[in-house]
């Protein structure tokens, strides 16, 4: 995708605050690992979420999946700008995480129907924040253009 949106500084401060925001309603009672994500759209809306673990451990929802769920919930089709992630052990902003194989996926889709390559914001404790386009963290990704 060749369209790769830009965002100030003042809206990446912002979906940082929103995903952290995210990972305090995170339900991880198995692994004690919270995660938050939120994802910034073309219109400047955000939408949030959590990991959501289950005791049957392949049921369990990771954030990212579940702000894009509920994205297309509200019927978001495309205009994903970036997403912003921060996780890691319960009470500790360590080191930034990025999304997991099935997310970067999930997320692809999503960036994919609006044309976008989205920014990936990996926020960690001190401040530190990994940046990264989408098509570098899941290159050469499948999507809706193969189904054709």
């Amino acid at each position: 995708m060749n369209n790769a949106p830009v965002i100030d500084e003042t809206a990446r401060a912002s979906l940082i605050a929103a995903a952290r925001a995210a990972r305090e309603t995170a339900y991880a009672p198995y692994s004690h690992f919270t995660v938050g994500a939120a994802l910034l759209f073309a219109d400047g809306s955000v939408v949030t979420g959590c990991n959501v673990e289950n005791a049957s451990y392949g049921l369990s929802l990771c954030a990212e999946t579940v702000a894009c769920a509920s994205a297309a919930h509200a019927g978001r089709r495309g205009g994903l700008v970036a997403v912003a992630v921060a996780g890691g052990p319960e009470g500790v902003d360590g080191e930034p995480i990025t999304p997991c194989g099935r997310c970067r996926q999930v997320l692809h889709e999503q960036g994919a129907l609006g044309g976008t390559d989205p920014l990936v914001l990996s926020a960690g404790g001190d401040g530190i924040v990994i940046e990264e386009r989408l098509s570098f963290l899941l290159p050469r990704a499948f999507g809706p253009a193969y189904l054709g």
